[in-house]
Protein backbone atom coordinates (compact mmCIF):
# COMPACT_ATOMS: atom_id res chain seq x y z
CA UNK A 1 0.00 0.00 0.00
CA UNK A 2 2.98 2.44 0.81
CA UNK A 3 4.66 1.48 -2.64
CA UNK A 4 0.69 2.41 -4.33
CA UNK A 5 0.65 5.88 -2.41
CA UNK A 6 4.04 6.59 -3.35
CA UNK A 7 3.52 5.86 -7.28
CA UNK A 8 0.41 7.72 -7.28
CA UNK A 9 2.04 10.62 -5.68
CA UNK A 10 4.78 10.83 -8.15
CA UNK A 11 2.83 11.07 -10.91
CA UNK A 12 0.73 13.68 -9.73
CA UNK A 13 3.71 15.65 -10.08
CA UNK A 14 3.93 16.86 -13.39
CA UNK A 15 0.34 17.70 -13.40
CA UNK A 16 0.69 19.85 -10.01
CA UNK A 17 3.25 21.26 -12.02
CA UNK A 18 0.66 22.18 -14.91
CA UNK A 19 -1.68 23.55 -12.92
CA UNK A 20 0.65 25.67 -11.53
CA UNK A 21 1.67 27.40 -14.99
CA UNK A 22 -2.02 27.61 -15.73
CA UNK A 23 -2.32 29.59 -12.21
CA UNK A 24 0.26 31.93 -13.04
CA UNK A 25 -0.81 32.13 -16.63
CA UNK A 26 -4.02 33.64 -15.68
CA UNK A 27 -2.35 36.97 -14.38
CA UNK A 28 -1.56 37.45 -18.00
CA UNK A 29 -4.37 35.56 -19.72
CA UNK A 30 -7.00 38.14 -18.31
CA UNK A 31 -7.61 41.30 -20.31
CA UNK A 32 -8.32 43.45 -17.33
CA UNK A 33 -4.87 44.99 -15.92
CA UNK A 34 -5.69 44.05 -12.05
CA UNK A 35 -2.82 47.02 -11.19
CA UNK A 36 -5.12 49.62 -13.35
CA UNK A 37 -7.79 48.73 -11.81
CA UNK A 38 -6.46 48.72 -7.90
CA UNK A 39 -4.87 52.06 -8.77
CA UNK A 40 -8.38 53.90 -10.46
CA UNK A 41 -8.92 55.07 -13.50
CA UNK A 42 -7.41 58.16 -12.84
CA UNK A 43 -3.55 56.99 -12.48
CA UNK A 44 -0.83 57.68 -14.49
CA UNK A 45 1.76 55.40 -16.19
CA UNK A 46 4.42 56.47 -13.53
CA UNK A 47 2.39 54.88 -10.97
CA UNK A 48 1.09 52.03 -12.35
CA UNK A 49 4.95 51.24 -13.09
CA UNK A 50 5.60 52.07 -9.62
CA UNK A 51 3.00 49.24 -8.44
CA UNK A 52 3.88 47.11 -10.99
CA UNK A 53 7.93 47.30 -9.67
CA UNK A 54 6.25 46.76 -5.96
CA UNK A 55 4.57 43.46 -6.57
CA UNK A 56 7.65 42.31 -9.11
CA UNK A 57 5.48 42.37 -12.26
CA UNK A 58 7.90 44.37 -14.49
CA UNK A 59 10.07 41.33 -13.99
CA UNK A 60 11.01 38.33 -17.12
CA UNK A 61 7.72 35.39 -16.69
CA UNK A 62 10.12 33.17 -16.40
CA UNK A 63 11.57 35.32 -13.29
CA UNK A 64 8.08 36.08 -12.43
CA UNK A 65 7.13 32.08 -12.16
CA UNK A 66 10.40 30.92 -10.46
CA UNK A 67 10.16 33.61 -7.56
CA UNK A 68 6.18 32.70 -7.72
CA UNK A 69 6.69 29.17 -7.32
CA UNK A 70 9.55 29.18 -4.82
CA UNK A 71 7.33 31.42 -2.75
CA UNK A 72 4.22 28.67 -2.53
CA UNK A 73 6.74 25.72 -1.90
CA UNK A 74 7.28 27.50 0.84
CA UNK A 75 3.52 27.86 2.02
CA UNK A 76 3.42 31.74 0.94
CA UNK A 77 0.81 32.35 -1.64
CA UNK A 78 1.55 36.00 -2.10
CA UNK A 79 -0.75 38.78 -0.60
CA UNK A 80 -4.26 40.31 -1.65
CA UNK A 81 -4.26 43.14 -4.09
CA UNK A 82 -6.68 44.95 -2.29
CA UNK A 83 -6.23 44.26 1.13
CA UNK A 84 -3.30 43.34 1.18
CA UNK A 85 -4.25 40.14 3.53
CA UNK A 86 -1.58 36.53 3.20
CA UNK A 87 -3.84 34.63 0.54
CA UNK A 88 -3.42 31.33 2.29
CA UNK A 89 -4.94 32.84 5.31
CA UNK A 90 -7.59 34.29 3.99
CA UNK A 91 -8.75 30.91 2.12
CA UNK A 92 -7.93 28.70 5.44
CA UNK A 93 -9.85 31.34 7.31
CA UNK A 94 -13.11 30.71 4.68
CA UNK A 95 -12.20 27.07 4.77
CA UNK A 96 -14.15 25.28 7.48
CA UNK A 97 -17.29 26.69 5.82
CA UNK A 98 -16.40 25.18 2.49
CA UNK A 99 -15.63 22.01 3.93
CA UNK A 100 -18.98 21.52 6.75
CA UNK A 101 -20.75 21.77 3.14
CA UNK A 102 -18.70 19.65 0.92
CA UNK A 103 -18.38 16.86 3.39
CA UNK A 104 -21.82 17.30 4.10
CA UNK A 105 -22.84 17.06 0.66
CA UNK A 106 -20.97 14.09 0.12
CA UNK A 107 -22.35 12.32 2.86
CA UNK A 108 -25.73 12.81 1.59
CA UNK A 109 -24.88 11.31 -1.93
CA UNK A 110 -22.47 8.35 -0.45
CA UNK A 111 -25.48 7.49 1.76
CA UNK A 112 -28.67 7.98 -0.31
CA UNK A 113 -26.84 6.99 -3.68
CA UNK A 114 -25.44 3.67 -2.48
CA UNK A 115 -28.35 2.02 -0.15
CA UNK A 116 -30.65 3.19 -3.96
CA UNK A 117 -28.17 1.78 -6.46
CA UNK A 118 -28.17 -1.14 -4.34
CA UNK A 119 -32.44 -1.81 -3.69
CA UNK A 120 -32.70 -0.97 -7.43
CA UNK A 121 -30.26 -4.16 -8.38
CA UNK A 122 -31.43 -6.34 -5.94
CA UNK A 123 -35.29 -5.61 -6.67
CA UNK A 124 -34.65 -5.74 -10.29
CA UNK A 125 -37.55 -4.84 -12.27
CA UNK A 126 -40.02 -4.29 -9.27
CA UNK A 127 -42.00 -1.50 -8.71
CA UNK A 128 -39.81 0.01 -5.58
CA UNK A 129 -36.80 0.05 -9.02
CA UNK A 130 -39.19 1.72 -11.13
CA UNK A 131 -40.22 4.76 -8.00
CA UNK A 132 -36.15 4.96 -7.19
CA UNK A 133 -35.56 4.93 -10.96
CA UNK A 134 -37.74 7.82 -12.00
CA UNK A 135 -36.59 9.90 -8.66
CA UNK A 136 -33.16 9.48 -9.68
CA UNK A 137 -33.93 9.82 -13.48
CA UNK A 138 -35.50 13.72 -11.70
CA UNK A 139 -32.40 13.95 -9.37
CA UNK A 140 -30.15 13.74 -12.82
CA UNK A 141 -31.77 16.58 -14.46
CA UNK A 142 -32.12 18.91 -11.70
CA UNK A 143 -29.12 21.21 -11.93
CA UNK A 144 -27.64 21.94 -8.50
CA UNK A 145 -27.78 25.61 -8.59
CA UNK A 146 -31.58 25.37 -8.77
CA UNK A 147 -32.43 23.18 -6.46
CA UNK A 148 -30.58 25.02 -4.11
CA UNK A 149 -32.81 27.87 -4.73
CA UNK A 150 -36.15 25.63 -5.07
CA UNK A 151 -35.29 24.45 -1.81
CA UNK A 152 -34.62 27.24 0.13
CA UNK A 153 -37.98 28.70 -1.14
CA UNK A 154 -39.76 25.91 -0.06
CA UNK A 155 -38.08 24.65 3.23
CA UNK A 156 -37.24 28.38 4.26
CA UNK A 157 -39.21 30.70 3.30
CA UNK A 158 -42.70 29.38 3.00
CA UNK A 159 -42.18 26.56 5.79
CA UNK A 160 -39.53 28.38 7.80
CA UNK A 161 -37.72 25.14 8.39
CA UNK A 162 -34.71 25.89 8.17
CA UNK A 163 -32.21 29.01 7.62
CA UNK A 164 -32.17 30.51 4.06
CA UNK A 165 -29.02 32.92 4.86
CA UNK A 166 -26.18 32.81 6.77
CA UNK A 167 -23.75 30.22 9.00
CA UNK A 168 -23.50 29.87 12.48
CA UNK A 169 -19.92 28.31 13.58
CA UNK A 170 -20.42 25.33 15.23
CA UNK A 171 -18.46 26.30 18.51
CA UNK A 172 -20.95 29.25 19.10
CA UNK A 173 -24.31 26.77 18.53
CA UNK A 174 -24.04 23.50 16.98
CA UNK A 175 -27.83 23.16 16.63
CA UNK A 176 -28.03 26.24 14.56
CA UNK A 177 -25.38 25.04 12.35
CA UNK A 178 -26.48 22.01 11.64
CA UNK A 179 -29.88 23.26 10.90
CA UNK A 180 -28.20 26.12 9.13
CA UNK A 181 -25.88 23.02 6.66
CA UNK A 182 -29.49 20.82 6.13
CA UNK A 183 -30.35 22.54 2.73
CA UNK A 184 -26.64 23.70 1.10
CA UNK A 185 -25.95 20.10 2.00
CA UNK A 186 -29.07 18.40 0.76
CA UNK A 187 -28.43 20.78 -2.29
CA UNK A 188 -25.07 19.41 -3.01
CA UNK A 189 -25.50 16.09 -2.27
CA UNK A 190 -28.86 14.90 -3.87
CA UNK A 191 -27.57 15.45 -7.57
CA UNK A 192 -24.47 13.38 -6.74
CA UNK A 193 -26.69 11.24 -5.00
CA UNK A 194 -28.67 10.99 -8.47
CA UNK A 195 -25.52 9.60 -10.17
CA UNK A 196 -23.68 7.53 -7.96
CA UNK A 197 -27.05 5.57 -7.36
CA UNK A 198 -27.03 5.01 -11.22
CA UNK A 199 -23.80 3.55 -11.25
CA UNK A 200 -24.44 1.93 -8.08
CA UNK A 201 -27.51 -0.35 -9.73
CA UNK A 202 -25.51 -1.32 -13.16
CA UNK A 203 -22.29 -2.28 -11.43
CA UNK A 204 -24.59 -4.23 -8.30
CA UNK A 205 -26.34 -5.76 -11.40
CA UNK A 206 -23.47 -7.08 -12.88
CA UNK A 207 -22.14 -8.20 -9.82
CA UNK A 208 -25.17 -10.61 -9.42
CA UNK A 209 -25.08 -11.68 -12.70
CA UNK A 210 -21.50 -12.94 -12.50
CA UNK A 211 -21.35 -16.47 -12.19
CA UNK A 212 -19.42 -16.63 -8.86
CA UNK A 213 -22.32 -15.23 -7.41
CA UNK A 214 -24.72 -17.57 -9.57
CA UNK A 215 -22.15 -20.39 -7.74
CA UNK A 216 -23.09 -18.92 -4.27
CA UNK A 217 -26.70 -19.79 -5.12
CA UNK A 218 -26.03 -22.72 -5.68
CA UNK A 219 -24.94 -23.78 -2.82
CA UNK A 220 -27.45 -22.30 -0.55
CA UNK A 221 -26.02 -19.04 0.29
CA UNK A 222 -28.74 -16.80 1.57
CA UNK A 223 -29.41 -13.73 -0.53
CA UNK A 224 -27.94 -10.81 1.86
CA UNK A 225 -25.09 -12.83 2.06
CA UNK A 226 -24.57 -12.90 -1.43
CA UNK A 227 -25.22 -8.97 -1.61
CA UNK A 228 -23.44 -7.30 1.23
CA UNK A 229 -20.36 -9.71 1.41
CA UNK A 230 -19.61 -10.76 -2.18
CA UNK A 231 -21.08 -8.82 -4.50
CA UNK A 232 -21.03 -5.12 -2.84
CA UNK A 233 -17.14 -5.41 -2.58
CA UNK A 234 -16.83 -5.78 -6.52
CA UNK A 235 -19.65 -3.20 -6.99
CA UNK A 236 -17.75 -0.58 -5.18
CA UNK A 237 -14.84 -0.62 -7.45
CA UNK A 238 -16.23 1.51 -10.22
CA UNK A 239 -18.77 3.48 -7.89
CA UNK A 240 -15.59 4.58 -6.01
CA UNK A 241 -14.39 6.29 -9.51
CA UNK A 242 -17.55 7.86 -9.59
CA UNK A 243 -17.55 9.05 -5.54
CA UNK A 244 -14.37 10.83 -6.55
CA UNK A 245 -15.27 12.56 -9.53
CA UNK A 246 -18.94 13.86 -7.79
CA UNK A 247 -16.88 15.09 -4.46
CA UNK A 248 -14.29 17.18 -7.19
CA UNK A 249 -18.19 18.38 -8.89
CA UNK A 250 -19.57 18.94 -5.11
CA UNK A 251 -16.48 21.37 -4.56
CA UNK A 252 -17.21 23.56 -7.64
CA UNK A 253 -20.96 23.81 -7.23
CA UNK A 254 -20.36 24.33 -3.68
CA UNK A 255 -19.12 27.95 -4.47
CA UNK A 256 -22.75 28.56 -6.12
CA UNK A 257 -24.29 27.32 -3.58
CA UNK A 258 -22.48 29.67 -0.95
CA UNK A 259 -24.18 32.60 -3.08
CA UNK A 260 -27.35 31.35 -3.29
CA UNK A 261 -27.32 30.85 1.05
CA UNK A 262 -24.97 33.75 1.68
CA UNK A 263 -22.21 31.76 3.15
CA UNK A 264 -18.69 33.50 3.75
CA UNK A 265 -16.66 30.24 2.62
CA UNK A 266 -13.84 30.07 0.04
CA UNK A 267 -15.96 29.97 -2.36
CA UNK A 268 -17.56 33.46 -2.49
CA UNK A 269 -13.92 34.68 -1.55
CA UNK A 270 -13.21 33.37 -4.76
CA UNK A 271 -15.82 34.67 -6.95
CA UNK A 272 -15.36 38.39 -5.52
CA UNK A 273 -11.86 38.03 -6.52
CA UNK A 274 -12.42 37.37 -9.86
CA UNK A 275 -15.07 39.98 -9.94
CA UNK A 276 -12.38 42.32 -8.70
CA UNK A 277 -9.67 41.13 -10.46
CA UNK A 278 -7.82 40.31 -7.55
CA UNK A 279 -5.19 37.67 -9.21
CA UNK A 280 -3.08 36.75 -5.98
CA UNK A 281 -6.33 35.17 -4.17
CA UNK A 282 -7.85 33.65 -7.96
CA UNK A 283 -4.42 31.68 -8.19
CA UNK A 284 -3.79 30.75 -5.03
CA UNK A 285 -7.94 29.85 -4.70
CA UNK A 286 -7.37 27.81 -7.95
CA UNK A 287 -4.27 26.00 -6.68
CA UNK A 288 -5.20 25.50 -3.54
CA UNK A 289 -8.11 23.62 -4.57
CA UNK A 290 -6.32 21.69 -7.20
CA UNK A 291 -4.13 20.27 -5.04
CA UNK A 292 -7.34 19.12 -3.08
CA UNK A 293 -8.71 17.23 -6.36
CA UNK A 294 -5.09 15.13 -6.52
CA UNK A 295 -5.73 14.53 -2.42
CA UNK A 296 -9.04 13.39 -3.62
CA UNK A 297 -7.99 10.85 -6.57
CA UNK A 298 -5.38 9.82 -4.17
CA UNK A 299 -7.92 8.22 -1.69
CA UNK A 300 -9.63 6.96 -4.78
CA UNK A 301 -6.74 4.61 -5.59
CA UNK A 302 -6.04 3.64 -1.97
CA UNK A 303 -9.31 2.58 -1.85
CA UNK A 304 -8.99 0.72 -5.29
CA UNK A 305 -5.41 -0.90 -3.44
CA UNK A 306 -8.12 -1.76 -0.67
CA UNK A 307 -10.73 -3.21 -2.48
CA UNK A 308 -9.05 -4.86 -5.32
CA UNK A 309 -5.22 -6.40 -4.48
CA UNK A 310 -4.68 -6.22 -8.45
CA UNK A 311 -4.84 -2.50 -8.60
CA UNK A 312 -1.46 -2.48 -6.35
CA UNK A 313 1.69 -2.31 -8.32
CA UNK A 314 3.73 -5.25 -8.15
Amino acid sequence: MRRLIAVRLLSTAPLLVLVAVFVFALVHIVPVDPLRQLLGQGATEEQRDALARQFGYDQPLAVQFARWGADVLRGDFGRSLFTDEPVLGSITERLPMTLSLVVGGTLIAVLVGVPVGIVGAVRAGSWADRALSGLVALGLAIPGFWLAVLLALVFAVLLRLFPALGYTPPEEDPVAWLRGLVLPCAALGLSSAAVIARQMRGSMTTALRAPYTQALRARGTSRNRIVYRYALRNAMVPVLTTIGWELGVIMAVSFVVERVFAIPGTGTLLIDAVVRNDMPIVQGGVLFFACAVVLVNLAVDVGYGLLDPKARPQ
